[in-house]
């Protein structure tokens, strides 16, 4: 079953609360699809309203923020041993390579890795815990924290919504004329083929005729 069909069979205070629990734990490092999550409830949002994207929003938004701090304490408290065992439970997600991408990417960046991280599926799984592990100071991961995961969270949530509303709005306003175009194209081709059937049979009923005519005897020359 579709992401968005299963979210239509729950409530909406449900769709809230998992969204957030759902996001909170990517962030935290736990490797779930927190995306696809948010894009489909804010499109569903766009077609029911019984979910208020205002709320979506503010759920993503907190899940976002609350995850990567707790990522962050926990980084910072189990250190590269800690690394060591997610590389183990998670090897896809967290194997040397990916880590060691990661990693230059917040020497090099430093809170910037944070910010724009939100943006980046496997940086948005590293970003609170790495930045814990390479002791990033906290007002500056933050500050980084609290910034990206409105960015993210709240401009996706608007950005899905919106045009998820319109997608709708110029499917309803457009429809009949869909159906217009349809009946046309179909009159359209069934001229085509019984014109082309017409032809067909016209030469077929020329053709006796034409081989039944006498041919003209040779003239012999005196």
């Amino acid at each position: 079953m579709h992401v968005q069909e299963w979210l239509e069979t729950i409530p909406p205070i449900a769709v809230y609360v998992l969204v957030g629990v759902v996001i909170g734990l990517e962030s935290l490092g736990i490797p779930l699809p927190g995306e696809i999550v948010l894009v489909s409830s804010a499109l569903l949002a766009s077609q029911h309203g019984d979910i208020n994207p205002y709320v979506l929003g503010a759920c993503a938004t907190a899940g976002a923020i609350i995850g990567d701090s707790i990522g962050y304490a926990i980084g910072r408290k189990g250190g590269r041993p800690l690394l060591a065992w997610l590389g183990g439970k998670f090897p896809k997600h967290f194997s040397e390579a990916n880590i060691g991408l990661a990693e230059s990417s917040f020497r090099k960046w430093g809170m910037w890795a944070v910010f724009f991280g939100r943006f980046v599926a496997l940086l948005r799984i590293f970003a609170g815990p790495l930045a814990g592990v390479l002791q990033m100071p906290y007002w500056k991961f933050l500050v980084a924290n609290v910034f990206g995961g409105i960015l993210w969270a709240g401009g996706t949530t608007a950005v899905v919504y919106s045009v998820g509303i319109v997608a709708e709005a110029w499917l309803k306003r457009f429809s009949w004329l869909g159906l217009v175009l349809a009946v046309l194209i179909g009159l359209t081709s069934m001229l085509i083929i019984k014109n082309r059937a017409r032809k067909a049979a016209a030469e077929r009923a020329a053709a006796p005729v034409a081989e039944s005519r006498p041919e003209p005897e040779p003239v012999l020359a005196d």
